[in-house]
Protein backbone atom coordinates (compact mmCIF):
# COMPACT_ATOMS: atom_id res chain seq x y z
CA UNK A 1 0.00 0.00 0.00
CA UNK A 2 1.29 3.43 -0.88
CA UNK A 3 2.40 5.74 1.59
CA UNK A 4 -0.82 8.05 0.16
CA UNK A 5 -3.66 5.50 0.68
CA UNK A 6 -2.43 4.95 4.39
CA UNK A 7 -2.79 8.75 4.83
CA UNK A 8 -6.54 8.65 4.82
CA UNK A 9 -6.72 6.72 7.42
CA UNK A 10 -5.80 10.29 9.15
CA UNK A 11 -7.38 13.77 9.51
CA UNK A 12 -5.78 16.64 7.23
CA UNK A 13 -3.58 19.37 7.60
CA UNK A 14 -5.03 22.60 9.29
CA UNK A 15 -4.09 25.85 7.92
CA UNK A 16 -3.34 29.41 9.17
CA UNK A 17 -4.06 29.69 12.60
CA UNK A 18 -6.20 26.80 12.91
CA UNK A 19 -2.53 25.05 12.99
CA UNK A 20 -1.85 26.77 16.10
CA UNK A 21 -4.60 25.25 18.23
CA UNK A 22 -2.28 22.26 19.35
CA UNK A 23 -0.28 24.33 21.31
CA UNK A 24 -3.69 25.26 23.33
CA UNK A 25 -4.46 21.71 23.72
CA UNK A 26 -1.01 20.95 24.85
CA UNK A 27 -1.59 23.86 27.95
CA UNK A 28 -3.86 21.87 29.39
CA UNK A 29 -2.48 18.32 29.56
CA UNK A 30 -0.98 18.39 32.65
CA UNK A 31 -2.79 21.27 34.53
CA UNK A 32 -5.21 18.72 36.73
CA UNK A 33 -2.06 16.44 37.85
CA UNK A 34 0.62 19.23 38.57
CA UNK A 35 -2.01 21.05 40.74
CA UNK A 36 -2.39 18.50 43.29
CA UNK A 37 1.17 18.31 44.44
CA UNK A 38 1.22 21.27 46.28
CA UNK A 39 -2.04 20.48 48.00
CA UNK A 40 -1.43 16.63 48.59
CA UNK A 41 -0.46 16.94 52.36
CA UNK A 42 -4.04 19.22 52.87
CA UNK A 43 -5.71 16.54 51.00
CA UNK A 44 -3.85 14.18 53.07
CA UNK A 45 -4.92 16.04 56.45
CA UNK A 46 -8.33 16.63 55.33
CA UNK A 47 -8.89 12.99 54.29
CA UNK A 48 -6.42 11.09 56.77
CA UNK A 49 -4.68 9.62 54.33
CA UNK A 50 -1.08 8.23 54.54
CA UNK A 51 1.61 8.95 52.31
CA UNK A 52 1.33 5.48 50.40
CA UNK A 53 -2.23 6.39 50.00
CA UNK A 54 -1.38 9.79 48.46
CA UNK A 55 1.53 7.99 46.77
CA UNK A 56 -1.63 5.78 45.14
CA UNK A 57 -3.12 8.77 44.17
CA UNK A 58 -0.52 10.11 42.61
CA UNK A 59 0.21 7.02 40.78
CA UNK A 60 -3.31 6.70 38.85
CA UNK A 61 -2.59 9.29 35.84
CA UNK A 62 0.22 7.59 35.11
CA UNK A 63 -1.51 3.76 35.23
CA UNK A 64 -4.25 5.23 33.24
CA UNK A 65 -1.70 6.67 30.90
CA UNK A 66 -0.32 2.61 30.23
CA UNK A 67 -3.92 1.20 30.26
CA UNK A 68 -5.44 4.24 27.92
CA UNK A 69 -2.31 4.91 25.50
CA UNK A 70 -2.66 1.75 23.24
CA UNK A 71 -6.69 2.37 22.76
CA UNK A 72 -5.64 5.72 21.15
CA UNK A 73 -5.23 3.81 18.25
CA UNK A 74 -8.43 2.28 17.64
CA UNK A 75 -10.33 5.90 18.88
CA UNK A 76 -8.55 7.81 16.17
CA UNK A 77 -9.45 5.51 13.67
CA UNK A 78 -12.96 5.27 14.82
CA UNK A 79 -13.69 9.00 14.75
CA UNK A 80 -10.46 10.71 13.80
CA UNK A 81 -7.91 12.22 15.67
CA UNK A 82 -9.85 15.80 15.77
CA UNK A 83 -12.87 14.70 17.13
CA UNK A 84 -10.34 12.52 19.68
CA UNK A 85 -8.67 15.84 20.69
CA UNK A 86 -12.45 17.17 21.55
CA UNK A 87 -13.54 14.18 23.38
CA UNK A 88 -10.38 14.38 25.66
CA UNK A 89 -10.62 17.77 26.28
CA UNK A 90 -14.28 17.56 27.54
CA UNK A 91 -13.44 14.75 29.61
CA UNK A 92 -10.60 16.50 31.13
CA UNK A 93 -13.06 19.19 31.95
CA UNK A 94 -15.45 16.46 33.72
CA UNK A 95 -12.79 14.22 35.37
CA UNK A 96 -11.53 17.59 36.82
CA UNK A 97 -15.39 18.34 38.22
CA UNK A 98 -15.95 14.69 39.41
CA UNK A 99 -12.84 15.22 41.46
CA UNK A 100 -14.04 18.18 43.25
CA UNK A 101 -17.34 17.61 44.08
CA UNK A 102 -17.89 14.23 43.94
CA UNK A 103 -16.86 13.23 46.83
CA UNK A 104 -15.15 10.18 48.45
CA UNK A 105 -15.08 8.40 45.22
CA UNK A 106 -15.63 10.94 43.10
CA UNK A 107 -12.02 11.55 44.02
CA UNK A 108 -10.48 8.32 42.54
CA UNK A 109 -13.12 8.32 40.21
CA UNK A 110 -12.24 12.04 38.63
CA UNK A 111 -8.95 11.21 38.85
CA UNK A 112 -9.09 8.18 36.29
CA UNK A 113 -11.56 9.91 33.67
CA UNK A 114 -9.46 13.19 33.30
CA UNK A 115 -6.33 11.14 33.27
CA UNK A 116 -7.66 9.02 30.13
CA UNK A 117 -8.17 11.66 28.40
CA UNK A 118 -4.70 13.12 28.83
CA UNK A 119 -3.88 10.00 27.81
CA UNK A 120 -5.39 10.64 24.56
CA UNK A 121 -3.57 13.94 23.80
CA UNK A 122 -0.24 12.57 25.01
CA UNK A 123 -0.78 10.47 22.23
CA UNK A 124 -2.32 12.39 19.13
CA UNK A 125 -0.60 15.71 19.78
CA UNK A 126 2.59 14.98 18.64
CA UNK A 127 0.92 12.84 15.99
CA UNK A 128 -0.67 16.16 14.92
CA UNK A 129 2.37 18.41 15.09
CA UNK A 130 4.15 15.89 12.84
CA UNK A 131 1.57 16.24 10.39
CA UNK A 132 0.56 19.37 10.53
CA UNK A 133 4.06 21.41 10.99
CA UNK A 134 6.01 18.37 8.54
CA UNK A 135 8.86 20.49 7.91
CA UNK A 136 9.42 21.63 11.59
CA UNK A 137 9.12 18.83 13.58
CA UNK A 138 11.49 19.17 16.59
CA UNK A 139 10.63 23.31 16.95
CA UNK A 140 6.77 22.34 16.98
CA UNK A 141 7.63 19.79 19.51
CA UNK A 142 10.07 22.16 21.54
CA UNK A 143 7.01 24.68 21.35
CA UNK A 144 4.02 22.32 22.22
CA UNK A 145 6.48 20.74 24.99
CA UNK A 146 7.16 24.38 26.43
CA UNK A 147 3.25 24.51 26.55
CA UNK A 148 2.60 21.20 28.46
CA UNK A 149 5.71 22.48 30.66
CA UNK A 150 4.06 26.16 31.26
CA UNK A 151 0.42 24.66 31.98
CA UNK A 152 1.95 22.40 34.79
CA UNK A 153 4.20 25.37 36.05
CA UNK A 154 1.44 27.61 36.24
CA UNK A 155 -1.10 25.16 38.00
CA UNK A 156 1.78 23.89 40.52
CA UNK A 157 2.49 27.98 41.12
CA UNK A 158 -1.47 28.79 41.64
CA UNK A 159 -3.09 25.48 43.20
CA UNK A 160 -2.13 26.39 46.80
CA UNK A 161 -2.33 29.95 46.96
CA UNK A 162 -6.23 29.20 45.21
CA UNK A 163 -6.78 26.80 48.11
CA UNK A 164 -5.98 29.61 50.73
CA UNK A 165 -8.49 32.16 48.68
CA UNK A 166 -11.27 30.09 48.55
CA UNK A 167 -11.14 27.63 51.11
CA UNK A 168 -9.67 24.41 50.01
CA UNK A 169 -8.36 22.19 48.00
CA UNK A 170 -11.47 21.28 46.03
CA UNK A 171 -11.95 24.55 44.43
CA UNK A 172 -8.59 25.05 43.51
CA UNK A 173 -8.47 21.57 41.92
CA UNK A 174 -11.89 22.27 39.91
CA UNK A 175 -10.45 25.67 38.49
CA UNK A 176 -8.61 23.87 35.76
CA UNK A 177 -11.69 22.07 34.62
CA UNK A 178 -12.61 25.87 32.90
CA UNK A 179 -9.53 26.03 30.48
CA UNK A 180 -9.92 22.64 28.47
CA UNK A 181 -13.69 23.63 28.49
CA UNK A 182 -12.41 26.90 26.46
CA UNK A 183 -10.29 25.18 24.22
CA UNK A 184 -12.54 22.74 23.28
CA UNK A 185 -14.89 25.33 21.80
CA UNK A 186 -12.24 26.74 19.77
CA UNK A 187 -11.15 23.17 18.74
CA UNK A 188 -15.12 22.37 17.82
CA UNK A 189 -14.36 25.66 15.62
CA UNK A 190 -11.60 23.92 14.09
CA UNK A 191 -12.98 21.04 12.91
CA UNK A 192 -16.09 22.55 11.45
CA UNK A 193 -13.55 24.37 9.13
CA UNK A 194 -11.75 21.06 8.15
CA UNK A 195 -14.58 20.07 6.92
CA UNK A 196 -15.03 22.25 4.38
CA UNK A 197 -12.05 21.21 3.09
CA UNK A 198 -12.36 17.00 3.68
CA UNK A 199 -15.67 16.60 2.53
CA UNK A 200 -15.08 16.08 -0.83
CA UNK A 201 -12.89 13.05 0.14
CA UNK A 202 -14.73 11.43 2.30
CA UNK A 203 -16.89 8.97 0.04
CA UNK A 204 -13.04 7.29 -0.67
CA UNK A 205 -12.26 7.41 2.69
CA UNK A 206 -15.28 5.47 3.88
CA UNK A 207 -15.30 3.14 0.54
CA UNK A 208 -15.57 -1.13 2.15
CA UNK A 209 -11.92 -1.76 -0.01
CA UNK A 210 -10.58 1.37 1.89
CA UNK A 211 -11.59 -0.18 4.77
CA UNK A 212 -10.49 -3.39 4.24
CA UNK A 213 -7.06 -1.80 3.47
CA UNK A 214 -6.72 0.48 6.38
CA UNK A 215 -7.59 -2.84 9.10
CA UNK A 216 -4.64 -4.88 6.95
CA UNK A 217 -2.43 -2.15 7.17
CA UNK A 218 -2.30 -1.41 10.70
CA UNK A 219 -2.30 -4.71 11.94
CA UNK A 220 0.97 -5.05 9.91
CA UNK A 221 2.12 -1.41 11.44
CA UNK A 222 1.50 -2.54 14.57
CA UNK A 223 3.69 -5.69 14.48
CA UNK A 224 6.63 -3.98 12.73
CA UNK A 225 6.72 -1.48 15.00
CA UNK A 226 6.55 -4.02 18.38
CA UNK A 227 9.52 -5.74 16.83
CA UNK A 228 12.14 -3.11 16.25
CA UNK A 229 14.12 -2.87 19.13
CA UNK A 230 14.48 1.24 19.05
CA UNK A 231 10.90 1.08 19.80
CA UNK A 232 11.85 -0.38 23.57
CA UNK A 233 14.26 1.94 23.45
CA UNK A 234 12.30 5.08 23.31
CA UNK A 235 10.05 3.50 25.44
CA UNK A 236 12.26 2.99 28.49
CA UNK A 237 13.66 7.08 27.68
CA UNK A 238 10.00 8.06 27.65
CA UNK A 239 9.33 5.85 31.23
CA UNK A 240 12.15 6.99 33.12
CA UNK A 241 12.09 10.76 32.09
CA UNK A 242 8.23 11.04 33.19
CA UNK A 243 9.19 8.65 36.27
CA UNK A 244 11.26 11.77 37.18
CA UNK A 245 9.30 14.64 36.35
CA UNK A 246 6.46 13.00 38.18
CA UNK A 247 7.98 12.05 41.89
CA UNK A 248 9.36 15.22 41.68
CA UNK A 249 5.76 17.49 41.15
CA UNK A 250 4.12 15.32 43.51
CA UNK A 251 7.14 15.43 46.30
CA UNK A 252 9.04 17.93 45.69
CA UNK A 253 6.84 20.47 48.35
CA UNK A 254 7.14 17.67 50.81
CA UNK A 255 11.06 17.20 50.36
CA UNK A 256 10.99 21.26 50.44
CA UNK A 257 9.01 21.13 53.61
CA UNK A 258 11.10 18.39 55.71
CA UNK A 259 13.71 20.98 54.87
CA UNK A 260 12.20 23.55 56.58
CA UNK A 261 11.15 25.63 54.34
CA UNK A 262 7.35 26.74 54.49
CA UNK A 263 4.57 26.37 52.36
CA UNK A 264 4.20 29.12 49.82
CA UNK A 265 8.48 29.04 49.81
CA UNK A 266 7.78 24.88 48.44
CA UNK A 267 5.51 26.25 45.92
CA UNK A 268 8.00 28.07 44.37
CA UNK A 269 10.25 25.77 44.39
CA UNK A 270 7.89 23.22 42.14
CA UNK A 271 7.26 26.55 40.21
CA UNK A 272 11.03 27.05 39.30
CA UNK A 273 11.57 23.19 39.03
CA UNK A 274 8.57 23.24 36.26
CA UNK A 275 8.84 26.77 34.79
CA UNK A 276 12.61 26.70 33.97
CA UNK A 277 11.50 23.51 31.66
CA UNK A 278 10.19 25.66 29.35
CA UNK A 279 13.24 27.70 28.30
CA UNK A 280 14.89 24.35 28.14
CA UNK A 281 12.76 22.80 25.81
CA UNK A 282 12.70 25.21 23.79
CA UNK A 283 16.57 25.63 23.61
CA UNK A 284 17.05 21.53 23.16
CA UNK A 285 16.20 21.31 19.60
CA UNK A 286 19.12 22.93 18.78
CA UNK A 287 21.16 19.82 19.83
CA UNK A 288 18.93 17.22 18.54
CA UNK A 289 21.08 16.67 15.12
CA UNK A 290 24.68 16.94 16.47
CA UNK A 291 26.72 14.73 14.25
CA UNK A 292 23.58 13.04 12.60
CA UNK A 293 22.34 11.27 15.98
CA UNK A 294 20.19 12.50 18.93
CA UNK A 295 22.66 11.71 21.70
CA UNK A 296 24.05 14.82 22.72
CA UNK A 297 20.82 16.20 22.92
CA UNK A 298 19.34 13.16 25.09
CA UNK A 299 22.31 13.12 27.53
CA UNK A 300 21.97 16.76 27.71
CA UNK A 301 18.34 16.87 28.78
CA UNK A 302 19.09 13.94 31.01
CA UNK A 303 22.81 14.55 33.10
CA UNK A 304 20.80 17.47 35.66
CA UNK A 305 18.31 15.49 37.01
CA UNK A 306 20.78 12.88 38.08
CA UNK A 307 23.26 15.87 39.79
CA UNK A 308 19.64 17.39 41.17
CA UNK A 309 18.94 13.58 42.54
CA UNK A 310 22.47 13.85 44.59
CA UNK A 311 22.33 17.97 45.34
CA UNK A 312 19.19 17.01 47.50
CA UNK A 313 20.77 13.83 48.94
CA UNK A 314 24.43 15.86 49.77
CA UNK A 315 23.30 19.19 49.99
CA UNK A 316 19.39 19.87 50.64
CA UNK A 317 19.54 23.06 51.99
CA UNK A 318 20.10 24.42 48.17
CA UNK A 319 16.84 23.02 46.75
CA UNK A 320 16.22 26.53 45.04
CA UNK A 321 19.41 25.60 43.34
CA UNK A 322 18.27 21.66 42.53
CA UNK A 323 14.62 22.84 41.81
CA UNK A 324 16.42 24.50 38.72
CA UNK A 325 18.96 22.04 38.01
CA UNK A 326 16.09 19.68 37.83
CA UNK A 327 14.18 21.61 36.16
CA UNK A 328 16.26 22.06 33.01
CA UNK A 329 16.48 18.17 32.70
CA UNK A 330 12.92 17.56 32.93
CA UNK A 331 12.18 20.15 30.31
CA UNK A 332 14.35 18.88 27.56
CA UNK A 333 14.08 15.52 28.77
CA UNK A 334 10.10 15.65 27.68
CA UNK A 335 11.45 17.48 24.66
CA UNK A 336 13.59 14.78 22.91
CA UNK A 337 11.05 12.05 24.08
CA UNK A 338 8.59 13.55 21.95
CA UNK A 339 10.73 14.20 19.36
CA UNK A 340 12.17 10.98 19.59
CA UNK A 341 9.17 9.51 18.88
CA UNK A 342 8.05 11.83 15.89
CA UNK A 343 11.77 10.91 14.73
CA UNK A 344 11.64 7.12 15.00
CA UNK A 345 8.10 7.02 13.15
CA UNK A 346 8.41 6.64 9.78
CA UNK A 347 5.44 8.16 8.54
CA UNK A 348 2.15 8.87 10.25
CA UNK A 349 0.41 5.49 10.57
CA UNK A 350 3.90 4.04 12.43
CA UNK A 351 4.13 7.26 14.52
CA UNK A 352 0.21 6.83 16.43
CA UNK A 353 1.57 2.98 17.10
CA UNK A 354 5.04 4.41 18.11
CA UNK A 355 3.59 6.82 20.16
CA UNK A 356 0.82 4.34 21.39
CA UNK A 357 3.37 1.80 22.94
CA UNK A 358 6.08 4.40 24.25
CA UNK A 359 3.41 6.10 26.12
CA UNK A 360 1.71 3.12 27.54
CA UNK A 361 4.68 0.61 28.87
CA UNK A 362 6.44 4.34 29.60
CA UNK A 363 4.10 5.45 31.41
CA UNK A 364 3.16 2.18 33.27
CA UNK A 365 7.45 2.21 34.44
CA UNK A 366 6.71 6.21 35.06
CA UNK A 367 4.01 4.91 37.63
CA UNK A 368 6.38 3.54 39.87
CA UNK A 369 8.04 6.63 40.59
CA UNK A 370 5.78 8.56 42.46
CA UNK A 371 4.20 5.50 44.36
CA UNK A 372 7.57 3.87 45.08
CA UNK A 373 8.64 7.48 46.87
CA UNK A 374 5.04 7.81 48.93
CA UNK A 375 5.65 4.39 49.56
CA UNK A 376 9.43 4.85 50.70
CA UNK A 377 8.82 7.98 52.83
CA UNK A 378 5.93 6.31 54.66
CA UNK A 379 8.22 3.13 55.47
CA UNK A 380 11.66 5.05 56.34
CA UNK A 381 9.96 8.01 57.82
CA UNK A 382 11.98 10.48 55.27
CA UNK A 383 13.35 11.21 52.33
CA UNK A 384 16.81 10.15 51.90
CA UNK A 385 15.99 6.56 51.00
CA UNK A 386 13.32 7.50 48.41
CA UNK A 387 15.81 10.08 47.30
CA UNK A 388 18.78 7.41 46.60
CA UNK A 389 16.02 5.32 44.82
CA UNK A 390 15.20 8.26 42.75
CA UNK A 391 18.83 9.05 41.84
CA UNK A 392 19.62 6.10 40.78
CA UNK A 393 16.73 6.05 38.17
CA UNK A 394 17.98 9.33 37.35
CA UNK A 395 21.36 7.81 36.29
CA UNK A 396 19.64 5.02 34.15
CA UNK A 397 18.26 7.49 32.05
CA UNK A 398 21.65 8.47 31.51
CA UNK A 399 22.43 5.33 29.91
CA UNK A 400 19.29 5.13 27.97
CA UNK A 401 19.91 8.23 26.26
CA UNK A 402 23.42 6.98 24.80
CA UNK A 403 21.37 3.74 23.36
CA UNK A 404 18.11 5.77 22.02
CA UNK A 405 19.63 8.85 20.85
CA UNK A 406 21.47 6.42 17.72
CA UNK A 407 19.02 6.32 15.32
CA UNK A 408 18.12 2.69 14.30
CA UNK A 409 19.27 1.25 10.73
CA UNK A 410 16.54 -1.04 10.52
Amino acid sequence: MNSKRNMLVYDRSSTGLWVALIFLVSLNLRPAIAAVGPVLAQMGTDLAWGEGVQGVLTAIPLIAFAVVSPLVTFLARRIGIDMSILLALLCIAAGDAIRSFGGGVGIWLGTVVFASAIAVGNVLVPVIAKRDYAGHVAMATGVYSGCITAGSATAGLLSAPLAQMWGGWRASLAFWSVPPLVVAVLWALRILHNRKIVVASAAVRNSPSAQSARSQSSRGVFARVLRRPMTWYVTAFMGLQSSAFYTMSNWMPSISASIGYDASTAGVHLFIFQGIGIFSGLLIPKLMNVRGNQVCAALTASAPMFIAGLGMLLLPHLMPVWAFVGGCAQGASLVVALALIALRGRDSAETVVLSGVAQSFGYLIASLGPLMFGVLVQATGGHHVPLMVFTFVAFLQCVVAVIVGRPSKM
